[in-house]
């Protein structure tokens, strides 16, 4: 913005310098959803290698396809018309049959790229052209069966598909079909509970509320396995402190979607951040409990950009003295027998959620109560479940809090229950005040989830920390205007 020095700003001198901050930032925040948080990651650690991140893609895809259905940019995802993707579907269902067509042999050499796990190639072709309506679910499954009926004399086997590409073309129907209908079934019975609305990420239904009109942004995340009812009794009560509440069930959980996917620290790292882009559009204070404690800190670690500040409560992580980064690994794939320790897993968490959950909850176990225990009872019949709980024997949490929160320490607020049976709370607590001084820790005599078991010490907290953050925020924004006016005026 130009004009006269010493003269008061003109109406079109706001209009123009309003503008040009808006566009810097809606830029900058694009370019920053472009990058991966793989990507980010390595040039935070300095062992960025180029050659390392290019895209690994089968050699036979060099030449140019005459009648291709894959039309993007990138030349990833089937994409033109209806008669384009029924022929691209034609030729991923008859993967195992081989071919000499030139546009099915494409589709071929596309499916062995994104097949990162049993099935997981379906979607990622031909997820957006469901999404759009360019060929129904429906027509999918209709054509999926018809070529199984074709391979077996018409009939249909009791015993499954005999054909991998029948079974993820169905299966990943069949589940879009379920998290639709869920996502329409949205009644809410308690005036406690929030309007539910759906957020489309990557293809992907994501379950969110926002509640309040003014005041700072704050978002709340949650822990493995809960959803965002988990924060039923923290939302007014933060809201009516004067501050504007998003919470958001993570892909994977709850009532959001379970893609047939590998899920990673970082994809959900991603997923905070795209929605603090594209749902929040502002920076906000970030709570996490738990695992999504981690995922906060991840974010504010990558993007600090996005976070004003960082509450974890309870969170999942280590604290490592003295700690230097390693160079990561770029393949994520699915540990070897981590399906058969998924199945075990849900097996044993089905019959036994009541207790662990209470075994969570110990000075307040009547907080572990039958609403919790049915939905996550629920959620545990999803389809997809199995993908899920197969991250857990893949999660890469080897970046410690300290590390990740380095120089984010005056912006950090640590709430921890001291009676958490999943990890050793006074350990951490003591290894916190030694290696990062500057964070704010509120000790609480609470398990695993204090925002839930005592909701009525943690909610003054947080509310308090929020005004604390959103004050000191404005006075270094007011001390920073103050040294550039003082550096102009010197000029």
């Amino acid at each position: 913005m130009k004009h006269a020095p010493g003269s008061v700003p003109t109406l079109d001198d706001l209009k123009d310098y309003l503008k040009e901050s808006l566009c810097e930032k809606e830029n900058s925040w694009r370019e920053m959803a472009q990058a991966s948080a793989e990507r980010v990651l390595t040039e935070r650690l300095g062992n960025l290698k180029e050659s390392s991140m290019e895209p690994i893609v089968d050699g036979s895809l060099g030449k140019k396809v005459d009648n291709s259905a894959f039309v993007t940019s990138k030349r990833d995802t089937v994409g033109g018309g209806n008669e384009a993707v029924l022929n691209a579907l034609a030729g991923y269902l008859r993967y195992l049959e081989g071919t000499s067509r030139d546009d099915w042999q494409e589709v071929h050499a596309r499916l062995r790229d994104a097949e990162i796990r049993p099935g997981a190639s379906f979607f990622k072709l031909f997820g957006p052209v469901l999404c759009l309506g360019i060929v129904s679910r429906r027509s999918v499954h209709y054509e999926a069966i018809e070529y199984e009926k074709e391979r077996n004399a018409g009939f249909i086997s009791p015993v499954g598909y005999s054909a991998a590409t029948v079974s993820a073309a169905t299966d990943a129907v069949r589940s879009m079909e379920w998290y639709y209908l869920v996502a329409l079934n949205r009644e809410r019975i308690d005036e406690k509970r929030h309007v539910i609305r759906i957020w489309r990420w990557k293809g992907y239904l994501i379950q969110y509320t926002v509640v309040g009109n003014e005041g700072p942004a704050v978002l709340l995340v949650h822990g493995f396995g809960a959803f965002l009812e988990h924060y039923r009794d923290n939302v007014d009560n933060i809201v009516n402190s004067k501050n504007r509440v998003w919470t958001i069930t993570v892909l994977g959980f709850g009532k959001s979607e379970k893609p047939n996917i590998i899920y990673t620290e970082l994809l959900w790292a991603e997923l905070l951040r795209d929605f603090m882009i594209e749902v929040v559009g502002e920076p906000a204070h970030c709570v996490g409990n738990s695992i999504g404690g981690y995922f906060v800190a991840l974010m504010a670690f990558l993007w600090p950009a996005l976070v004003k500040s960082v509450v974890l409560v309870n969170s999942a992580g280590n604290v490592v003295p003295g700690y230097s980064p390693l160079p990561i690994s770029r393949e994520r794939g699915v540990p070897f027998g981590a399906q058969l320790g998924a199945r075990l897993l849900l097996f044993f968490l089905q019959f036994n959620v009541n207790k662990l959950l209470k075994d969570c909850y110990p000075v307040k176990p009547a907080r572990a109560d039958d609403f919790l225990v049915t939905e996550m009872l629920r959620a545990s019949r999803d389809p997809g479940v199995i993908m899920v709980l197969e991250s857990i024997f893949g999660f890469d949490l080897s970046l410690p809090l300290n590390y990740l929160l380095k120089g984010f320490e005056e912006k950090t607020l640590v709430i921890q229950g001291m009676k958490d049976p999943i990890s050793d709370p006074k350990k951490k607590v003591a290894l916190l005040k030694e290696i990062c001084p500057a964070m704010v820790i509120k000790q609480v005599n609470a398990g695993h989830c204090p925002h839930d078991e005592i909701p009525e010490e943690v909610n003054p907290i947080i509310c308090e920390w929020i005004v604390k953050a959103t004050s000191d925020d404005q006075e270094l924004k007011a001390s920073s205007s103050q040294h550039i006016c003082h550096s102009n005026k010197q000029n």
